[in-house]
């Protein structure tokens, strides 16, 4: 009988990726946008507040890591300053939105 036990797989124990960056450092990264944007999630939550636009849920600082930006013409790299093409939503709203996209789109190939 085989052992079924969960085994994650091995990390360094440095903390450090292959390419000897830190995880905060690829984050950082990756938050920024082509044109060397910082963070449009913060700008987003400064601009628009602490509140889902969709369902009105209004979040503290604690559980602040559960609303979300969405971007309304869906490209992740149009980040405005005046931050128009954003909206914040919690994680359950925009799922919903997302998923809403891929019915509809589903629905119109059906055709």
């Amino acid at each position: 009988m085989r052992d079924r036990r969960y085994r994650p797989h091995k990390r360094p124990r440095s903390g450090k990726t292959a390419s000897n960056e830190s995880f905060e450092d690829l984050l950082r990264e990756t938050r920024k946008g082509k044109s060397g944007d910082t963070d449009y999630r913060e700008r987003s939550l400064k601009i628009h507040g602490l509140i889902c636009a969709k369902c009105g849920r209004e979040f503290t600082h604690k559980n602040r890591h559960l609303l979300t930006v969405h971007h309304k013409d869906g490209n992740h790299r149009n980040n405005p300053p005046d931050g128009s093409n954003w909206e914040n939503l919690c994680a359950y709203c925009h799922e919903d939105e997302h998923s809403r996209e891929l019915l509809a789109d589903y629905f119109k190939d059906d055709e």
